[in-house]
């Protein structure tokens, strides 16, 4: 069966994220991109079975990735196969999407059946708290930056039940990053 890797970006140390128009997510733009993160990432989106995302995420990304041929990961995020999970979206024109519109935990365990590997969680806020309100997210990697942002969006709340996690593996990264790898404890 297949597992839910949710990965998060651009998260500050006091557990916020990098809203666009602030001084952190300006931070998160300026800071020096790291070829070991960005290599680690990449493998992450080309060994993914798919890419599930919200609306909003979808837009975002579909508005950008076809025409970005400088972007480290666009050739594997425009290759792989997409999934959006929207009610209100009424097409999908970015290569390989299609959308998901049943119950959320119905078509997530559709997803996940027929084989191994990974599916990647894109986000946006609202998409993950209610895959953690559902206790889907199997796996969490949180890239955190140097940053005490002060004020913003904080992902974990509204979550749901408490659950533990078991730290899979810590990676710093040369430009004072470091990815959280955490799986969710059965």
């Amino acid at each position: 069966m297949r597992k839910l890797i949710a990965r998060v970006f651009d998260y500050s140390l006091d557990g916020l994220i990098a809203d666009e128009g602030t001084e952190y997510f300006q931070f998160c733009r300026d800071l020096p991109d790291d070829q070991a993160a960005l290599d680690k990432t990449r493998d992450l989106y080309e060994r993914a079975y798919a890419q599930i995302m919200g609306r909003n995420v979808y837009e975002g990304m579909a508005s950008y990735f076809p025409t970005a041929t400088d972007h480290p990961y666009a050739d594997a995020v425009n290759a792989a196969r997409k999934v959006v999970f929207s009610r209100t979206l009424t097409s999908a024109d970015w290569a390989n999407t299609t959308i998901a519109r049943g119950d959320t935990a119905q078509e997530i365990d559709a997803l996940r059946r027929g084989g191994d590997g990974h599916i990647v969680v894109s986000g946006g806020i609202s998409f993950w708290r209610s895959l953690m309100r559902l206790d889907l997210i199997d796996e969490y990697r949180v890239t955190l930056f140097p940053y005490l942002a002060g004020e913003g969006t904080r992902l974990f709340t509204d979550i749901g039940k408490s659950r533990r996690l078991d730290l899979v593996a810590s990676t710093p990264f040369e430009n004072g990053t470091v990815e959280l790898q955490y799986r969710r404890q059965l």
